[in-house]
């Protein structure tokens, strides 16, 4: 982390030195470095622990405080920051219960496709570490139709989104097991959930909890989201049940830097937003950076990558085939193997609609 550190601050000294870019900087925050502080958890299922163990993790206060409310049955809203652990503060006590009761089951939803097939991996990898089966299976619009039965029949954590669990709902007879052994639903990212979007979330989590009881099941929530003002009335309006908030974080943090940048600080401007923007994504490339470039629109993102692999090709010919544009419309095998390069640092610069939301170490810039 001291590279990236260093590598930032050189950044940092370039647009406020620069005229190309100091008279747009409008203002920087540096948020300090912090230490971890942790939980006490006991009573940890063995097969779950033997997994932390291998990891060496050591659980953080919010995710303890998460497991010991999940156990007393509650429902939890956990708003910790970015990166601080959220996913394991709801997969320990989860698999908890699948290891306790062979039966039950578990439903994740997720905004985007990125996000589920990153969490699959995830709970593969839990899956295999513990011994405690699960078949964590993806099912959404991607999911072949000839995988679909044996999903609905085996899977005990049934990943989705939504939109599929929209057109799920009404053949729900089909998932008579699924259903009638519900333990858990996880809502993650769940602060994209609002306006019109957020109402309808909201119906189609009362028609959920509908078809539970109507097979027997009382199954707890778990809504995952950034820090919010309101996060009780949040959770309580999206689902119609009652919530323990989980907001101590107990993470540690490095050292995090915020840029706000103003392309027309002149009030004309010399270049568009979109071009100011290419303009730091390169910036950011050259410093040995991974960097994330949100775009509001399909057109935007490829062409701000467009504009970056033919700018780049003059300085640094190497880097032109380490960029690429990410967004809805391209073929599942697409996206993955996009995601695939982004995780593994083969890319060195992605520019994306919100269409892709996977927790990487990177800096993001938004146009």
């Amino acid at each position: 982390m001291r590279g990236i550190s260093t590598s930032v601050e050189a950044i940092l000294r370039k647009l406020q030195s620069d005229p190309s870019y100091c008279n747009q900087v409008e203002h920087i925050e540096v948020l300090p470095a912090r230490e971890a502080v942790f939980g006490e958890a006991s009573d940890i299922a063995p097969k779950v622990d033997a997994y932390l163990q291998l990891k060496a993790i050591q659980l953080y206060r919010h995710q303890t405080d998460a497991r010991t409310a999940l156990r007393a049955a509650k429902n939890v809203v956990i708003t910790t920051p970015t990166a601080s652990g959220k996913t394991l503060a709801f997969n320990v006590p989860i698999f908890e219960e699948l290891e306790r009761d062979r039966s039950a089951t578990a439903l994740y939803l997720f905004p985007t496709k990125a996000l589920s097939n990153d969490q699959l991996k995830v709970l593969e990898e839990l899956e295999r570490v513990c011994g405690i089966p699960v078949n964590p299976s993806v099912y959404d619009g991607d999911t072949p139709s000839h995988k679909r039965p044996k999903i609905r029949a085996t899977a005990r954590i049934v990943i989705s989104n939504p939109y599929e669990l929209h057109h799920v709902l009404p053949w729900h007879y089909k998932w008579q097991r699924f259903l009638a052994h519900l333990k858990f639903i996880v809502l993650d990212e769940a602060h994209v959930y609002r306006g019109v979007f957020g109402s309808n979330v909201a119906l189609l989590m009362r028609r959920l909890r509908r078809l539970c009881a109507y097979y027997g099941s009382k199954p707890q929530f778990v809504i995952s989201t950034a820090t919010l003002a309101n996060p009780i009335e949040f959770g309580e309006r999206l689902t119609g049940a009652t919530f323990a908030l989980i907001e101590r974080d107990g993470s540690p943090r490095e050292r995090k830097y915020f840029v706000l940048y103003n392309p027309y600080a002149n009030g004309i401007g010399t270049r568009s937003a979109h071009r100011e923007a290419e303009s730091l994504f390169l910036l950011f490339i050259r410093n040995n950076l991974q960097t994330l470039c949100f775009a509001p629109s399909r057109k935007m993102a490829e062409l701000i990558a467009l504009w970056a692999r033919n700018d780049v090709r003059d300085f640094a010919p190497s880097l032109a085939g380490r960029i690429a544009a990410y967004r809805a419309g391209y073929l599942p095998a697409t996206r993955r193997q996009i995601e695939a390069r982004l995780k593994s640092g083969s890319l060195a610069g992605i520019t994306s609609t919100t269409r892709l939301n996977l927790a990487l170490t990177s800096v993001a810039w938004m146009p």
